[in-house]
Order: C-alpha cells, then structure tokens, then sequence
C-alpha cells in the first residue's frame, strides 16, 4: 500500500495593500483608513479644548446659581441647555472638518501621465523637465481646456504628476492636491476644500453664536448680581468672578471666528 506523500507548502500570493497604507501624502489615517487626519491633527485636541473647556465653566456656574438662586430658574435652565446643545454641535462640526477627506485629488499612479506627454512639441519656455523616471520629456506647466464653453488655464503639479482641476490647488503641508482648496487650517490640522467646506463653515458659524451666547449669558449674571448688590459692578464682578473670565474670552474670541464667518459669508455669496 502506498502512502501519498505530504503536499509541498504552497507560499500564499502577498495580500494587497489598501490606499491609505501606501498614501504618498503626509495625511494620518485612523480606524483602519475610515479617517483621514492632516499631519498637525494634534491641534485638533487644543481646539477643542479651547470649545469645550468655556462651555464647562459657564455650565458649571449656571448649575451652581441654579441650585443656590431662587429667582429665574427657567432662564438658568434654558442658558444650560442652549450652550451644551450648541456646543455639542459645535464639537460634531469640529470633528468632522478635521477626520473628513477635503477633496483631495488622487495622484497619477503611471508614469508618464498620459495627458502631460509633450514629446513631440519643441522645448520652449513653458516647458520644464519632468521630475519622474523619464528624463528626456517635458511637460507643459499649463494647458487650457474648455469647461461649459469657458477656456480654463490648468496646471501640471509636478508631485501629483497631473494637471489639477479648475480651482484646486497643492498643500505643501498635507502634500496632496485639493479640489476648491481655500486653506489649511491649523485649528483643526485639515485642508479646507470641497468635500469639508460646508462642515467648516458651520463650525465657525456655531462658534460665534456659542460665544455670543456665553457672552450674554454671563452679562445677565452679573447684571443680576449688580441688582442685588446696590448697583455695584465690583462687587458683582467679585461674586461673579467665572462669569467675568467667560466675558473677557468671549469678547475676544468673536472678534476671530465672528469675522471669519463674516468672511466666508462674503465669500460664498460672490461665488468666491
């Protein structure tokens, strides 16, 4: 009787590689490539905390004036529930700007890129030498193309070795091309750009009324507290020392993120 011999170990063909672990870009990919970060995601937690950190001191002292005060419960309680509500969306705005692709245009995986190729075309001015692995051609840094009847000037980008759609632009700190690219952003570590600009304007919209309303809010404090106390300030301000802090942070903060929605409310209205 023949015994059949062991079968040979067969060696198992190498898995493939997802795109987020072979992306050429400085972005930071978390749970499994489902979030893509800038390279100075860090400041996302600063930010953060810089939204989250007033809303907790306010919260904290409204909660305090509640439980020891016996006049306007009602307007203590709405107060709360205005800026947790606003804050908690404020955060999901914040988190969804910075984790969310802004619009990056993929790379040209083949070399040479097929619509750059100027072989034929003698050398001339706005031709420059291609940085990849063909040395004896030249790309045209522009080309012009008709979109909707309009001739549209585009770009080659030498790093994404493509020419770059209308209004897209190259971050050289996330080394990525951006469609409708307007900045990068270092509050939270991301590119602004087509596919996260409406999250980042409702970000910076919902933080200026949460600053408003953590502004007015902390005025009524101390003004009920001026009412109580003969109509002093000092001495109001003394017992209402939280709500003084949050005045002097708010007052500075809409400045920046109250002209910055202003900003961008001009902006989208002239189509920018």
């Amino acid at each position: 009787m023949m015994v059949p011999s062991e079968a040979e170990p067969t060696s198992s063909p190498p898995q493939p590689k997802r795109l987020y672990q072979a992306w050429k870009g400085n972005n930071v990919f978390l749970c499994g490539g489902r979030l893509i970060l800038g390279p100075d995601a860090a400041s996302l937690l600063l930010s953060s905390f810089l939204v989250a950190g007033p809303a907790i001191v306010f919260c904290y002292q409204m909660q305090s004036k509640f439980f020891r005060s016996n006049g306007q419960p009602h307007m203590h309680r709405a107060a709360l529930l205005i800026v947790i509500i606003t804050t908690l969306v404020d955060l999901f705005f914040l988190f969804m700007t910075s984790a969310r692709d802004p619009g990056i245009v993929p790379r040209n995986t083949r070399a040479p890129p097929p619509e750059a190729d100027e072989r034929n075309l003698p050398a001339t001015p706005s031709m420059e030498w291609s940085v990849g692995g063909t040395p004896r051609m030249r790309f045209r840094r522009t080309k012009d193309v008709n979109v909707n009847g309009v001739t549209v000037k585009l770009k080659f980008c030498e790093t994404c070795l493509r020419y770059r759609p209308p209004r897209s632009s190259h971050c050289s700190i996330c080394n990525n091309c951006v469609q409708k690219f307007d900045h990068h952003c270092p509050w939270v570590g991301q590119c602004i750009g087509l596919r996260n600009y409406r999250y980042f304007f409702l970000f910076i919209a919902t933080s200026t009324f949460l600053c408003i309303s953590v502004l007015i809010f902390s005025w009524l404090n101390v003004h009920g507290e001026m009412q109580d106390n003969g109509g002093s300030i000092w001495k109001a301000l003394r017992k209402e020392v939280y709500s003084f802090v949050l005045i002097i942070y708010t007052s500075i903060v809409v400045w920046f993120v109250g002209g910055l929605t202003v900003l961008h409310l001009y902006l989208i209205s002239t189509n920018q």
